[in-house]
This record gives structure tokens, C-alpha cells and sequence, in this order.
């Protein structure tokens, strides 16, 4: 009996954990599909669902014609995610097209809730992400080549060549979340504080108020 009795409470310890880790998962959907309602004041991981749809909820043109690159930074992203596309609610994908100009620069950035597979569609670009071990992986890649970012990692994209380039990237989740760097650090709101900023940098305030200015543009 006390044999028994082990097995019995080794089995519901079992059971137990069993239903922790499902609890603790991500659900299967358990619809087709979710349409969002991005306007519903109720908040979750997601959007709520609209009670009825169209076609349209799971259409999108954008991504059809070239972004405008006449920026300081000149490269244009055309996302197309659950704010674009309410229909990608909770299926956990999503594109975007990235446009360069010669030496056009996609800057440092992450996507917190996502990992990125890039598809170059014409030109060639330098790309690169860096680990949390501070490590640069690099690679220059051309038409029709693929280069992925890892999740949450800081990555990049350049226009290496001497005529425009342009990219289609792929990411998991509907609404992957961008920080670009620069501008979480130097254009936040409210502002971090100059003197964090000078001692992280090792620059002076003066240097922190002629870039935060210029991103504020």
C-alpha cells in the first residue's frame, strides 16, 4: 500500500505540472481567425475580435510600389502587420518592405516580439546583428539572397551599392514592436536625462543636446 500510495502521489504531482505547462503556454486559437478591433478599449495579448468581417480585413496594397527614401537616413519601411492587415490578429506573422537609396541606412534597432527573415529583392545590402555577448555578425548579401535576425537582437541594414536596393522581410509575430536605438535614447518622451545619457555615451551634455535635437527633426 505505501508503494502504491507513492505512485499514486508521483502521478498527480505528474498531472499537476502537466496542466502548469499548458496553463503557462501559448492557447491554440480556438477560432479561424481573430480579426482585430483595433479600437476596442479592452487590452490583452492582442486585439479583441470584431463580431463580423470582410475581405478587406486581410488585404493589403502597400507593400506593392516603393517607399520614399528622400529622409535623412534614406530608407523607407512599409510594414504590413495587424494595424495594416486586422485580420493577422493573433496568427503571428507579418511583412514589411524596406526601401534604401545609395548608402541608405536601415539603423540599429529590435523587434522585441519577433525574429526577422530578410529577402532581398533587387541591389545589394550590408547587413548585421549583434548578440548579447556583444559579438557583430555580418554579411553583405545580394538579389534574391535571405539573411535572418534573431529575436529581441540589435540588427541593421545598408545599401552598400551605387543604386537604389529594396528588401521584403518576414517576421512571427502580428505585431512584432520596433525600438529603433537612436531614438529610444535620444528622442524618448519624457526625455532620459542628459547626464545618463553623456555617461553611457562618454560624451559631454552638449554633444547629448546636438543629437537629441537632430533625431527631434
Amino acid at each position: 500500500m505505501a508503494a502504491a500510495g507513492k505512485l499514486s502521489f508521483i502521478a498527480i504531482m505528474v498531472l499537476i505540472a502537466s496542466i502548469s505547462l499548458s496553463v503557462s503556454a501559448d492557447p491554440d486559437m480556438l477560432q479561424d481567425f481573430c480579426v482585430a478591433d483595433v479600437n476596442n478599449a479592452v487590452k490583452m495579448n492582442g486585439f479583441a475580435c470584431l463580431p463580423s468581417f470582410t475581405a478587406s480585413d486581410f488585404f493589403f496594397a502597400g507593400l506593392a510600389k516603393p517607399g520614399l527614401t528622400n529622409n535623412s537616413l534614406g530608407s523607407a519601411v512599409t510594414p504590413a502587420n495587424v494595424m495594416q492587415i486586422p485580420g493577422l490578429n493573433t496568427l503571428g506573422v507579418s511583412m514589411a518592405r524596406i526601401e534604401f537609396a545609395p548608402s541608405g541606412l536601415n539603423p540599429p534597432h529590435t523587434h522585441p516580439r519577433a525574429s526577422e527573415i530578410l529577402f532581398v529583392l533587387y541591389g545589394q545590402l550590408d547587413v548585421g546583428f549583434i548578440t548579447t555577448t556583444n559579438v557583430l555578425v555580418t554579411k553583405t548579401i545580394y538579389q534574391g539572397q535571405i539573411f535572418t535576425f534573431p529575436k529581441g537582437l540589435v540588427h541593421f541594414q545598408q545599401n552598400n551599392g551605387n543604386v537604389p536596393a529594396a528588401a521584403i522581410s518576414g517576421l512571427n509575430s502580428h505585431n512584432p514592436g520596433v525600438q529603433v536605438i537612436a531614438k529610444s535614447l535620444f528622442a524618448a518622451t519624457p526625455p532620459v536625462p542628459d547626464n545618463v545619457l553623456a555617461t553611457a555615451f562618454q560624451i559631454d551634455t552638449q554633444e547629448v543636446h546636438e543629437i537629441k535635437s537632430k533625431l527631434a527633426q
